[in-house]
């Protein structure tokens, strides 16, 4: 993983080059994050959609806002890019549009509107250089698409309250420590994120449980992570990723540990 540009900390959370080689072609999953997702893809382009959509697409640029369902990604054996997350302020600074505005979508880089000319010569860019100078040249993009959009920070009450569900804590109990009706709460987390504050806290909780996945025993990371039981955290994983967390531990851990492949939805 790439070391992130200071200018850029407040709205990218990683960077990353990626040469994954899965043994075989197959379908990884995309999981849901509380953050936004660009995937530059390098050799061949991304083959990407919601899971269950019959409607295709190859992309060579990804981009993907907050959802809280699977992906799949397939693949021919190898995957071979670079890929970022961007946090909801990202959006508006990075793309110039409110990540709201690119909830449960996935995009080819040209349909975000209007997006910066530097962003979308990065592919061609990306294709004609070294995978390990991919970093640096995305980096150096997004500084200058910053300096054409300016930076975008979220109301502090409104970044508080997504810290706050990022925690766990109860929707109710956040809406009291930033002074918000839980009415007026639900209508500025959607504003900022595209999700309702429960759904946006699920996907957190969700994300928190994939984190430690393969390192603890499923009971103590449900626990640990918010959930009622074991049996609560299959349920969830079911409809979030499609799967419970069993079968993704068994189809991605391994190339998880060895290789990190491509997630164009975080």
């Amino acid at each position: 993983m790439a070391a992130v540009p200071t200018v850029l900390a407040p709205y990218v959370t990683s960077l990353v080059a990626y040469d994954s080689d899965l043994g075989a072609p197959g379908v990884h999953r995309g999981l849901p994050t509380t953050t936004l997702t660009m995937v530059f893809p390098v050799g061949e382009p991304l083959d990407v959609s919601w899971a269950g959509e019959r409607d295709r697409a190859k992309r060579w640029s990804t981009v993907s806002g907050l959802h809280a369902g699977p992906a799949e990604i397939h693949h021919d054996g190898t995957q071979r890019g670079v890929q970022l997350g961007l946090t909801t302020a990202g959006a508006r600074a990075l793309l110039g549009v409110p990540a709201a505005e690119l909830a449960g979508a996935l995009l080819e880089l040209d349909e975000v509107d209007p997006v910066a000319p530097e962003l979308a010569a990065l592919p061609e860019r990306l294709h004609d250089a070294e995978l390990e100078d991919g970093p640096t040249l995305v980096a150096g993009a997004l500084i200058r698409a910053l300096a054409r959009h300016g930076e975008a920070r979220p109301r502090a009450e409104v970044g508080r309250a997504l810290a706050g569900l990022t925690r766990g804590e109860r929707v109710a109990a956040v809406a009291r420590e930033v002074g918000f009706s839980r009415r007026r709460l639900g209508t500025l987390v959607k504003e900022e994120t595209g999700l309702a504050p429960k759904e946006y806290a699920r996907v957190a909780r969700f994300e928190a449980s994939r984190a430690v996945l393969g390192h603890r025993p499923l009971a103590e990371v449900a626990i640990a992570c918010g959930y009622a039981d074991q049996a609560h955290l299959a349920r969830e994983w079911s409809e979030l990723a499609g799967c419970p967390p069993s079968t993704w531990l068994r189809e991605e851990f391994p190339f998880l540990q060895d290789h990190g492949p491509a997630d164009p939805t975080g």
